[in-house]
């Protein structure tokens, strides 16, 4: 009898450039595919969310308990997204995020603060049904992560890679608020400065939102990811590395 041969592994090491691949196809994300569980029969149900992110990098999504996936979510948090927009060509040599998890309903003070403004930020048209007594939010905990980068470039990542470590950094979700209506509304070149730098031309943009390795900028239905030179340490770190960010897009 010939012996099986394991089959070769496909994944690829995991290294910076490819956690940096996937948190920016997490962070600039408008939508998702959602797969759960049917809890009549156990059979896998995908739809389409809007989606957002937390501050620390967990996906956030926004579902009425009218929805067949709010119920099944209810029944089983087991789920998955999938994020990535394919575009010219094959849609397979395109880069594609899978989060696999356990989703929870985000706490009412949570809703009412950052991730309520965050996901808005994306998605002002969801300010129409937002507080709707059958809408609430979900946050998607992550246990495993795939990471498509195209062909042959397969990984794994772990929760740590994808999840920022917010110690000492709490207080920035109190200040996020506040800088980015201060950078709307009084520095609006310098927005247009970060978004070039990400190689956009239009005009336009505005500050969606910032966590500690940078921030996310929107235009209409377009968004973009600027990453900052070095991660914050502290929430008091911000205005100055706004500031040497402003000062760098002017060199």
């Amino acid at each position: 009898m010939t012996k099986r041969e394991t089959p070769k592994s496909v994944l690829q090491p995991v290294d910076e450039e490819a956690r940096r691949q996937a948190k920016l196809l997490m962070r600039k994300a408008r939508y998702a595919a959602l797969a759960v569980l049917d809890p009549a029969d156990g059979a896998p149900v995908v739809s389409r969310v809007n989606v957002g992110t937390t501050m620390d990098g967990r996906l956030v999504f926004l579902i009425s308990n009218l929805s067949q996936h709010f119920a099944a979510l209810d029944a089983d948090p087991r789920a998955s997204l999938l994020v990535g927009e394919p575009g010219k060509g094959d849609p397979l040599a395109h880069a594609r995020l899978t989060v696999i998890g356990r989703a929870t309903r985000t706490a009412q003070n949570d809703i009412q603060g950052s991730i309520r403004r965050r996901f808005l930020a994306k998605h002002p048209k969801s300010e129409l049904y937002v507080d709707f007594a059958d809408f609430a939010f979900w946050t998607l905990e992550p246990e495993r992560i795939l990471l498509n980068g195209g062909f042959g470039k397969a990984f794994e990542l772990q929760p740590g890679d994808l999840v920022t470590n917010m110690a000492g950094l709490i207080d920035l979700i109190d200040l996020e608020a506040g800088a980015v209506t201060h950078m709307n509304e009084d520095h609006q070149e310098a927005i247009e400065k970060y978004a070039r730098s990400t190689g956009q031309r239009d005009s336009g943009w505005k500050l969606a939102s910032l966590d500690p390795e940078g921030m996310d900028l929107v235009r209409g239905d377009a968004s973009a990811r600027l990453w900052f030179h070095k991660p914050l340490a502290a929430a008091g770190d911000l205005r100055e590395t706004l500031v040497n960010l402003t000062k760098r897009q002017q060199d």
